[in-house]
């Protein structure tokens, strides 16, 4: 039971791949602490699911009027708990506030890729940040994480932010993985169609040869190229600029 609660409690984090890299060596910051009820109720509740989407805007006004409590005790504490929720929070707030010091923590994140759906607001606040050691984190990730097609994770969310730095920066560090990226997609498509014709067999074995033509034929109506853009990076920085920018 205790090991079905433990798996429980992972996947409720976000750590539903479990994954050795050449980044597992890295220190991680964690907590020597739960955090509170209070704190998550404070400090998490009310920004998790907003940070980072295009919905509901009523959370920038609520960080506007947080951002004088915000400290660099608080970022750490929610950096270093083992959950999604909270280090999507911890590592937009250090941006807001220009917490440069915790970068190592926030790029240490990003390559140990510990939990999912968190990914993107790393890759977000460290374009933000953008220096050196910024760009280091996320072409390392890269170099590792393109050629991991069975670890599908932020891939194209880093690979957009190199390419949004390149734009800002002057500089090409895109063409350090476009070749990588092409094989990567490219094995990515292959798996996805074996997945497909494996669904499909089955499909076919209960319900008669047409609904394994009906299924694959959907499939491939609805596989799409993964295109890049900067988009995203171009939409959510100016923003986290105005709110690191902003003082009453």
């Amino acid at each position: 039971m205790d090991d079905l609660n433990d798996m429980a409690n992972l996947h409720s984090a976000g750590a539903i791949v479990r994954h050795i890299s050449p980044f597992a060596h890295l220190p991680t910051h964690k907590n020597a602490n739960d955090l509170t009820a209070e704190f998550f109720q404070n400090w998490v509740i009310p920004y998790y699911m907003e940070i980072g989407g295009y919905g509901n805007s009523t959370w920038i006004d609520a960080i506007k009027l947080a951002k004088p409590e915000i400290t660099t005790d608080i970022c750490l504490l929610l950096l270093g708990d083992f959950n999604w929720r909270t280090r999507k929070v911890g590592a937009y707030l250090a941006a807001i506030k220009g917490y440069r010091e915790l970068i190592e923590i926030i790029g240490t994140h990003l390559l140990k890729s510990e939990v999912c759906c968190v990914g993107h607001i790393y890759a977000l606040t460290l374009a933000f940040f953008n220096d050196d050691k910024c760009t280091q984190y996320l072409n390392k990730y890269l170099d590792y994480y393109l050629t991991q097609p069975s670890l599908y994770f932020d891939q194209k969310y880093v690979l957009e932010a190199v390419l949004y730095l390149d734009k800002q920066n002057g500089t090409n560090y895109f063409s350090l993985h476009e070749a990588n990226w092409n094989t990567f997609q490219s094995k990515q498509r292959e798996t996805e169609s074996w997945q497909a014709e494996e669904i499909a067999k089955m499909l076919g074995q209960s319900d008669g040869p047409q609904s394994t033509d009906e299924l694959l034929a959907s499939f491939q109506a609805n596989k799409k190229e993964q295109v890049l853009s900067t988009d995203y990076f171009d939409a959510k920085i100016p923003l986290l600029r105005e709110l690191n920018q902003f003082s009453w």
